[in-house]
């Protein structure tokens, strides 16, 4: 092309509204007029946002290249259509500096589809609204790292996809003014054996997220400013630790339990674990907490920098206890000259041999029970209890398996302690409470030294043996009528209640949170603050029992009470909720006043979320129906017999994924958006109007 051919313009980009870029954009110059205007500058810059490293594993390296600004670009060539003078049409232009844009024009902008390549390799191919790309585009890098996905105003903002050719990361999720933003993934190795699936706010992980690190570690829980911030959980694989609870910084602080799985012993069908459950200070365990040792011993009190410091109570394996000062991880006495002296856990004398057949993790204790027997005949009956025990070993070590399993996530051996919560839900799916007897009275059986805030508290750790003893207890005060008769009282109504109620229905029939791990694991999030709510509606018994619980009715009256009613969730459809396991669901009103324990006010929670949260499930329920398409249509594809397999089972895990999806959303909106808001602003009117009553009286 001649240079009496060649049009020389210049089109100026305002990266503010549209409409003023395309009312003010600059008419072709003449070389003196470009010259004095001239105003070309660096047009791509390239910046690396590395991730923070995570204190315990390498540090990562997104390679996330910055998009480059366009301002003022100058026409050296342009060979295309025109109307009017002005470039118009389909059309190739040659800038000032090297870079190329070849696409479409209107009235001497840039706009429809085009690509545009900078001098340095970088390119564009997409939409252009006004010399700006703007719309579904793909960036390309001269390395092959590439953008894909939605562009606004020249950077990337909504929803997309960015790779890294040098180190094989990549992001897909949405973005905010060219940063990741919202919900996304990025994976750090081509393989997608180290990722992080959550929040973002600014190319920073924030709000929740879960990080699966190089080394299998898994942290799944909350997150600020890249680094483990408040509530959750990390699973150290080759450690074989757990940790669940409060993090800042990156590190353990504030309340949690650390596990230490040991290995297995000869003989043994399980693994062992050292529990602890308190305050953490900096990563370390410091404050007040109990630790659960895998022999059996167990030390609650006062621990400092990773050691028991200050007041304590040691009990050992077989029941003998002390109880007093610790210093630097020592019981500390007083001899006789009034010295103290530091004494080692082991140099307290134990007891003998224990007369039990069965071994210290099983061993029952009925003498509340035996009691009741004549004395002639005591020792028979604890034997024939320990027979019972001894036929259903293998049985029952399964259940206490699987249910303290559950709210920890998936684990091939039992590694926890049973909770009281795990409990109830064990006593639920076997029908215990269809005996004309709550949970709560059962609760009572195993009061022991509990303080009236203690009995009812879903936090509560149980051993296996304690669970045995609890479930003797349990079996006689059901039975013991029936069983009258027999030879054996105790066994007859241990046994009757495993063959009848346990064993039958154990680990089948699981309520709203527990009805999958992965539910269980989910729910465990919002446990604290419902057991606030929870405990804040409790009413005190009158004498002789000094506990506080909780009826349906007071359950009602807190959902009316925190305007929690709607056309969806009505009085009539929450108690159809609460009443959904009881022995006679279609009689609502029998339910009213009887007493319920955290674990039926947290279900009957989730249970309302489903109900109230409706709009929610249908939105998501469209994805997983897109979703559960795709998937039918790859299984349907032809393809080798080999793979055909592997591609049904794919979709099944993701239909099973979106279905858990669906059900955290679901939650999350009910208890995020109106539970825990409704409780938190009543709170607040009641303690305004208790200030105002008391400055008025």
């Amino acid at each position: 092309m001649t240079e009496s051919k060649e049009k020389k313009a210049s089109m100026k980009n305002d990266k503010h509204k549209h409409e003023e870029t395309c009312d003010n954009v600059e008419m072709p110059q003449t070389a003196t007029e470009r010259e004095q205007n001239k105003s070309v500058s660096d047009l791509l810059e390239k910046n690396n946002l590395r991730d923070q490293p995570d204190g315990d594993e390498q540090t990562e390296d997104d390679d996330i290249y910055e998009l480059p600004a366009l301002f003022n670009l100058t026409v050296q060539r342009y060979e295309g259509e025109t109307c009017e003078g002005k470039l118009h049409g389909e059309g190739v232009a040659c800038f000032e500096g090297g870079h190329v844009y070849k696409g479409m024009f209107s009235m001497g902008l840039m706009d429809g589809l085009g690509v545009f390549t900078w001098a340095g390799g970088l390119k564009y191919e997409g939409a252009f609204v006004c010399n700006m790309p703007l719309g579904q585009g793909t960036y390309t890098w001269p390395d092959g790292s590439s953008y894909k996905g939605e562009v606004y105003n020249g950077v990337r903002h909504g929803t997309g996809t960015y790779k890294c050719a040098k180190t094989g990361v990549s992001y897909k999720g949405q973005w905010h003014q060219s940063k990741r933003h919202g919900k996304g993934a990025v994976y750090y190795d081509q393989d997608k054996t180290t990722w992080y699936k959550g929040d973002w706010v600014k190319n920073n992980r924030e709000g929740w997220g879960v990080r699966c690190y190089p080394s299998g570690n898994i942290y799944s829980g909350e997150w600020k400013n890249n680094l483990r911030n408040g509530k959750g959980t990390m699973k150290w694989l080759n450690l074989g630790q757990q940790y669940v609870g409060q993090w800042q910084d990156g590190v353990q602080h504030g309340r949690g339990t650390q596990v230490w799985i040991l290995k297995r012993m000869d003989g043994s069908q399980y693994c062992q674990s050292n529990q602890y459950t308190g305050d953490f200070v900096q990563g370390q365990r410091h404050g007040k907490g109990s630790f659960y040792y895998a022999g059996g011993a167990i030390y609650e009190g006062e621990w400092k920098n990773n050691k028991k410091h200050g007041q304590g109570k040691f009990t050992f394996l077989d029941g003998h206890i002390f109880e007093g000062e610790f210093v630097d991880d020592q019981m500390v006495t007083h001899s006789l000259s009034g010295n103290r002296d530091p004494t080692p856990h082991g140099a307290f004398p134990v007891s003998g041999r224990d007369p039990s057949i069965l071994g210290p993790d099983m061993s029952v204790d009925i003498i509340c029970l035996l009691e009741k027997i004549p004395e002639r005949k005591r020792d028979s009956e604890r034997e024939q209890v320990e027979f019972v025990v001894l036929r259903y070993n293998k049985e029952l070590k399964s259940i206490y398996s699987f249910y303290s399993r559950l709210g920890h996530g998936q684990s091939q051996d039992n590694t926890f302690l049973l909770s009281r919560m795990q409990l109830w839900r064990l006593l639920k799916d076997c029908n215990i409470h269809h005996h004309s007897i709550t949970l709560t009275q059962l609760d009572l059986y195993m009061r022991e030294d509990a303080t009236p805030a203690e009995i009812h508290s879903p936090f509560t750790p149980m051993l296996l043996c304690r669970l045995l003893s609890f479930l003797v207890v349990v079996a006689y005060h059901i039975y013991h009528k029936d069983m009258v008769s027999q030879k054996y009282l105790l066994a007859a109504c241990f046994s009757k209640l495993l063959t009848d109620d346990i064993l039958p229905n154990a680990k089948i029939k699981l309520g709203h949170c527990s009805s999958h791990l992965c539910n269980a694991v989910v729910s465990v999030n919002y446990l604290k603050k419902c057991w606030e709510v929870y405990q804040a509606y409790c009413r005190v018994n009158t004498a002789p029992r000094d506990d506080r619980t909780m009826t349906c009715r007071h359950l009602l009256w807190m959902f009316k009470e925190l305007h929690l009613l709607d056309n969806k969730l009505t009085t009539a459809r929450l108690l159809e909720v609460t009443n959904a396991e009881s022995q006679d669901p279609s009689n609502l009103s029998s339910c009213l006043d009887l007493e319920i324990t955290f674990l039926e006010f947290f279900e009957a929670l989730l249970g309302c979320a489903e109900v109230k949260c409706q709009e929610v499930s249908e939105v998501l329920e469209e994805n997983l129906s897109t979703s559960s398409t795709e998937a039918e249509t790859t299984r349907n594809s032809p393809k080798e017999e080999s793979s055909e397999g592997q591609a049904i089972q794919t979709g099944d895990m993701e239909a099973k994924n979106n279905q858990l999806e669906l059900w955290m959303q679901k939650i999350h909106q009910f208890f995020i958006h109106f539970f825990f808001p409704a409780f938190d602003h009543h709170q607040l009117v009641t303690s305004n109007m208790k200030e105002e009553m008391h400055r008025s009286g």
